[in-house]
């Protein structure tokens, strides 16, 4: 922990927790390892945390199955009733947002690896939804739910798992509502599109797959993930976030934004921070509510890169598979959880996640290296673009010239 004399010392931005921002030309307090070898990317990830005056951040590189680099950054003052300062670890949590859409996917391929479900099955029979208001529901598959083809446009119906106040009042059901009420309202409205036809990414989409788990499973959502995928990876830090912060772990960092929304997880009508209460994190389980450090994300990240124990290697290869539309006119596509793209004889995937105090980036490339970013703070209206990240942590990784061999993954179990 730190006093805030200490902290200001230290140079660290701390817009977030009322202090004034750091110099540009101050260092971010950090905790963790980095090799002198990968400093292009430690360096990259600072000067882009105080450009934007983001508060917390997390560093994570891996390289054929090995941690490389494990960082935290800054500071943030935890849900305890201590009022001093923690520095954020390699191994603090953040909500990882739409990160958690490569294990929603991941959960439906091991249930199809294990002969528990078929992913040609449609959702109308899987959860029991009538086609009534449009018969083109039964032609929405897993496949087409994982790959954001089921006929979901949220430029033309508003992402539905940001109509909370919305779906109250239409179904008269109140604060908070859940997912029930969620399909319901969809449910009864027409598709935007004709399944296959087109990609178009959707939330609640990837709402649905996570209550095709919880069915077929037997299991809640969590709990399957966490005793099939999880754990036999050695990852028991990660679990589903919560809205307010009198609900969060001590070892969750802060979330700042600018933005306030009523609270749509009661009926009081009270203005809160967009973060907090402004948005109902248990709804968005199996899109975007996972909670992780960014050593534990890579490590999930590195369940893609061999046949083993979670994913057999027809799982993985469906994972990455080319949807029916085939690719963008940039020749990306987006597979299972994973947006790809061919790269010499092997394949680049990532994904970004993205909510109000959030904004993740996880990459994995051809070559066997693995990276995540993790941050407090999203792009909002007057600050600078968050989206080049992308681009200069490909230029860390092509700066640097040669590769330590040590595996720090020991280290932080």
């Amino acid at each position: 922990m730190l006093s805030r004399r200490n902290l200001l010392k230290a140079g660290a931005a701390t817009v977030a927790l009322g202090l004034q921002p750091a110099r540009a030309e101050a260092a971010l307090l950090a905790s963790g390892v980095v090799p002198t070898q990968l400093a292009s990317f430690d360096k990259t990830v600072q000067k882009y945390m105080t450009e934007r005056n983001i508060s917390c951040g997390q560093l994570a590189v891996a390289r054929n199955g090995k941690l490389l680099v494990a960082r935290g950054y800054g500071v943030y003052r935890p849900n305890t009733t201590t009022t001093t300062l923690a520095r954020v670890q390699p191994t603090s949590l953040f909500r990882i947002a739409s990160l958690s859409k490569s294990i929603t996917s991941a959960a439906i391929l091991r249930l199809a690896q294990d002969g528990k479900l078929s992913l040609t099955s449609p959702i109308t029979t899987l959860l029991g939804l009538s086609a009534t208001a449009d018969p083109r529901l039964e032609k929405v598959t897993l496949w087409r739910l994982m790959q954001h083809t089921g006929g979901w446009d949220r430029n033309v119906s508003k992402d539905p798992l940001w109509l909370d106040a919305t779906i109250s009042a239409s179904l008269d059901a109140p604060l908070p509502v859940s997912h029930a009420d969620i399909v319901k309202y969809v449910t009864a409205k027409p598709l935007d599109f004709e399944p296959g036809s087109k990609m178009s990414y959707s939330n609640y989409g990837y709402m649905l797959l996570g209550r095709v788990v919880e069915k077929v499973s037997g299991q809640s959502y969590e709990s399957y993930v966490k005793s099939k995928l999880l754990a036999p990876l050695g990852i028991d830090r990660m679990g589903l976030g919560e809205s307010l912060r009198a609900d969060m772990s001590p070892s969750e960092v802060e979330y700042s934004s600018k933005y306030t929304n009523k609270s749509v997880v009661d009926t009081s009508g009270e203005v809160v921070p967009y973060p907090y209460g402004g948005f109902n994190m248990p709804n968005q389980d199996a899109n975007g509510g996972w909670l992780a450090s960014a050593v534990d994300t890579v490590r999930w990240a590195g369940a893609f890169d061999k046949a083993g124990t979670v994913l057999n290697a027809t799982s993985i290869s469906r994972a990455f598979a080319k949807p029916e539309i085939g690719v963008s006119g940039d020749g990306w596509w987006y597979g299972c959880g994973w947006y790809v793209r061919t790269a010499g004889s092997g394949l680049n995937t990532w994904h970004t996640g993205s909510m109000p105090g959030t904004f993740t980036l996880l990459v994995r490339t051809s070559a066997g290296v693995t990276w995540c970013v993790q941050f407090n703070r999203r792009e909002e209206e007057g600050s600078p673009d968050f989206d080049v990240i992308d681009r200069l942590m490909w230029q860390a990784h092509d700066a640097v010239t040669s590769w330590p061999t040590t595996d720090l993954y020991p280290k932080y179990l």
